[in-house]
């Protein structure tokens, strides 16, 4: 093991290359891109802060510093520390699937609600006030603020584009399919909504599964954790002999080192675990949408014959020149 001179030489030369970086980036300066989305650090900066958060926080202080003064190990204190102050981190996700899920069951919801009313020959300006009354509580504030909107003689088109703003992406296709038959006024909205609706529920089916079997997963590394916890308690209290080299300096960066594996492992597995949000389909801050996306969803809802790709019609070029 390193001795304490050799970790102090090594925090030295750290911080000197450390200080000498800061320095070329002081006189070279930075560049500030607007539009450059913030990073993770600041977005963590501006959240607001929870009373659940700030409970973890000070549960992990207080932890912290009883389990230094019961065993004076500093490195143990900080980490079991951190690991209550930043469990959700950690060991969290379940909540934020499961809020994706009632989101898009809301939105399914709606989307049956707006094909059952728009089969009776109801226009959109009559079908989206109807069903927004009685839309499930996660999209309903954004519905009605549609609705507010449509009773101000704001173009369909535009409400429906911050509609798809106010509901972040999860029901991309459904605005989609709504725009492109405000524009064109076809007669196979219907039919869109209706299929939209099955694909809808079997996805919905999917992310349950999905979401049942990374639930056992979590549960199986929590199970893990807890083992290792409280064997490492055990010999804490039990077993001075065993744990007598981790009082020492080296023996707190050889600890540190294990815990760092530990908390790199377990991060890892989270992110594994999570669920990505859905891809963007319609296009943000005013940009229009693709001409091949526009041709797509026009022949979807107004029965059109679909857009041919380059390949194709360069194969029926060469067809014809051959004849």
């Amino acid at each position: 093991m390193p001795t304490l001179n050799v970790l102090l030489a090594a925090l030295i030369c750290a911080g000197i290359g450390a200080s000498v970086l800061l320095l070329v980036v002081a006189v070279r300066g930075t560049v500030l891109d607007p539009t450059r989305p913030p990073n993770r650090l600041k977005a963590l900066l501006k959240r607001p802060r929870s009373p659940l958060l700030m409970l973890r926080l000070t549960a992990g202080v207080t932890l912290a510093v009883l389990i230094y003064f019961v065993t004076r190990w500093p490195v143990a204190a900080l980490g079991l520390g951190g690991l209550v102050a930043f469990w959700p981190a950690l060991m969290g996700g379940s909540k934020q699937e499961l809020q994706q899920i009632v989101r898009l069951e809301a939105v399914v919801t709606w989307c049956e609600a707006l094909r059952d009313t728009t089969t009776g020959h109801a226009g959109l300006e009559q079908a989206i006030p109807a069903t927004a009354e009685n839309a499930a509580p996660p999209i309903r504030p954004a519905l009605l603020r549609l609705t507010g909107q449509l009773r101000s003689k704001v173009p369909l088109d535009q409400a429906l584009q911050d509609l798809a703003e106010q509901l972040n992406h999860s029901a991309d296709l459904i605005i989609a399919a709504l725009q492109m038959n405000v524009r064109s006024r076809g007669d196979g909205l219907v039919g869109i909504l209706t299929n939209l609706a099955i694909a809808g529920r079997e996805e919905l089916d999917l992310r349950r599964k999905i979401t049942a079997g990374r639930a056992g997963d979590r549960r199986a590394v929590q199970l893990m954790l807890g083992i290792v916890l409280a064997v490492a308690t055990f010999l804490v209290l039990f077993s001075h002999t065993y744990t007598a080299p981790y009082r020492s300096v080296a023996g707190q960066v050889a600890l540190a080192v294990v815990i760092g594996l530990f908390a790199t492992s377990f991060a890892w597995i989270r992110k594994l675990a999570m669920a990505k949000p859905a891809t963007p389909f319609l296009p943000r801050a005013g940009k229009p949408i693709d001409p091949m996306e526009q041709r797509i969803i026009s022949a979807l809802t107004t029965g059109a014959e679909a857009p041919q790709t380059s390949s194709t019609t360069a194969a029926r070029h060469t067809q014809v020149g051959a004849r």
